[in-house]
């Protein structure tokens, strides 16, 4: 059994979905820290020709609360009005705009006040769009105990899980112990992306940005095989 945990991004880059399609139950946090400078609420798209960041408008509140605590901006369908009306002059003239633009309104619709209500529908969305079949796994509703943090925490996910593998993006290398993971009978490996490269208008490529702008220049069925398009290594 494979198994991956992230914290909740809206409308991620390709990478989350490799890892959420690379494994059999993938775990998003819920009760999680709250970080103003994550790519929890935010992430780039390309927007006249250069990467701008957006932001998903939430309510001043303090950033000690957990995601499952944050609430949606009063005002929030005035603003995403706005960001809307910027991604389809952006990406208006893209190969599959016309496919893709009702699915970046649904994932932009307001279904909930809740921050993490609101980005867990969007990845559904996403998820299903692209046809992947990982059971997705919300972290509060696992038997655990919910006090551990890092590395502990996983392991507990994991062994609840019944878990013999757990992938991690690379940038975590510095926070998992392997041997740790060993005793556990759990392999510990990293998933690596490779380069991935399409055209975007006649302009320099720009790396990272959020699925919908892969999305827009790309097939569904490209897509899925740059799903594919990773390492994993140890």
């Amino acid at each position: 059994m494979k198994v991956a945990i992230m914290q909740p991004y809206f409308l991620p880059y390709i990478g989350y979905f490799q890892i959420i399609n690379a494994v059999d139950q993938f775990v998003v946090y819920d009760n999680i820290e709250y970080t103003k400078k994550s790519w929890i609420h935010r992430n780039r798209l390309l927007l006249n020709g250069k990467d701008t960041m957006f932001s998903v408008p939430l309510k001043k509140d303090s950033d000690y609360l957990n995601v499952v605590q944050r609430k949606l901006a009063d005002n929030y369908d005035y603003k995403v009005g706005k960001i809307l009306r910027k991604i389809e002059a952006s990406y208006r003239k893209t190969p599959f705009y016309r496919d893709i633009m009702p699915l970046v309104q649904t994932c932009f619709q307001r279904n909930s006040d809740n921050l993490f209500e609101f980005i867990y529908a969007s990845l559904k969305e996403i998820i299903g769009f692209l046809e992947i079949q990982t059971r997705v796994v919300v972290s509060s509703t696992l038997d655990i105990d919910h006090t551990l943090k890092a590395q502990n925490k996983v392991l507990a996910i994991c062994k609840n899980l019944h878990a013999d593998m757990y992938i991690n993006p690379p940038g975590g290398r510095a926070l998992y112990a392997p041997d740790a993971f060993k005793q556990e009978g759990i392999e510990l490996r990293f998933l690596n992306p490779r380069p991935i490269e399409y055209k975007q208008f006649d302009q320099p490529f720009i790396p990272f940005l959020s699925i919908i702008d892969v999305l827009m220049f790309n097939s569904k069925d490209q897509v899925r095989q740059y799903l594919e398009h990773y390492d994993l290594t140890p």
